[in-house]
């Protein structure tokens, strides 16, 4: 996948270019089947299969809310776009002076004009541009002016259960990380960085990792059991978010416990899978009560892990780019 980060690199129109737009924060089951459709049709064009998005998410620059929270990094969106099989990405910068572009000079001078549009799919209630003129009139149309078909899809769901960014936003808020694979087709993870915590952990007999991750998106604090990748090889493990009430540390942490894994990993990227959530964090009497409560959460998560693969990306979407 081809990545422009400013519309000023693309130098020449694309093939045959079949476009969709969106913010697809999440990149959940009813965005991979949007992104089906633009591969197909870019296949029966002849053509290219395009996304267009952008950062920061426009919510933050003209709905400023200081509690929204993305779902992926910028770096998690771009694997899974790719994983998805799109040719061209192309994440527009959003500031306030494109926000006051026009929904027409959008069309005209970046879909149109740099990109070379044949055809645009979109959702069914999507719309851009200043106060939000680019429905689905305008952009049928400007298609008919300009030469290019538009595709509306209706709401994508799975009986009565609706993909949305919002669903996937609250049920990860909520810590109900095992059925929100329902909605995004894969486990929900966390990468970051090892670094140097307060060593309780090894105290009361369970050394954890402490992560630090770019991530805005975190579960509700708790235990969860999780799938950890180091490097090629993956393990078994007990997460702990929260602020660790028991020693009233005050500040959120992410800590997980790698079963049967003896080594130094300060400095070093692991990325955390979230399979289903243990219980809340609690304030125990003593050190002692902690560290029974411990040694039951990793039974625990033991056992619910015992038979459980990973569910990632690149396994997701391997038949599909077949």
């Amino acid at each position: 996948m081809r990545i422009f980060r400013n519309i000023d690199e693309i130098t020449e129109k694309l093939p045959s270019a079949v476009v969709t737009i969106g913010n697809f924060d999440g990149v959940h089951l009813g965005h991979r089947e949007i992104f089906r459709r633009v591969r197909r049709e870019a296949a029966a064009l002849g053509g290219v299969s395009v996304v267009i998005t952008f950062s920061p998410h426009p919510i933050k620059v003209v709905g400023k809310k200081k509690d929204f929270r993305l779902i992926n990094t910028g770096a998690e969106k771009e694997l899974l776009l790719e994983a998805s099989g799109i040719d061209y990405l192309l994440t527009i910068p959003f500031t306030e002076e494109f926000a006051s572009l026009s929904a027409e000079r959008f069309v005209r001078d970046v879909l149109v004009g740099r990109i070379g549009v044949r055809k645009l799919i979109i959702g069914y209630d999507y719309a851009f541009g200043k106060n939000r003129q680019g429905d689905v009139a305008m952009l049928r149309r400007l298609g008919d002016e300009l030469g290019f078909a538009v595709d509306v899809l209706e709401p994508i769901a799975s009986g009565e259960l609706v993909y949305s960014s919002t669903a996937v936003r609250r049920m990860i808020a909520e810590g109900d990380v095992r059925g929100v694979v329902r909605l995004i087709g894969r486990h929900f993870s966390v990468g970051g960085t090892v670094v140097h915590g307060r060593q309780r952990g090894k105290g009361l007999g369970f050394p954890t990792a402490n992560l630090q991750t770019d991530k805005e998106l975190i579960p509700k604090p708790g235990v969860y059991a999780v799938k950890v990748k180091l490097d090629d090889a993956t393990y078994d493990g007990a997460c702990n978010i929260g602020d660790n009430p028991t020693f009233g540390n005050g500040s959120l942490s992410i800590e997980v416990f790698i079963f049967d894994f003896d080594g130094d990993i300060y400095g070093r990227e692991v990325r955390l899978y979230f399979v289903d959530r243990i219980r809340d964090e609690v304030k125990f009497s003593s050190p002692e009560a902690l560290r029974e409560a411990i040694a039951r959460d990793v039974a625990r998560c033991r056992e619910i892990l015992r038979d459980v693969s990973i569910i990632e990306y690149r396994e997701y979407l391997a038949e599909e780019n077949q």
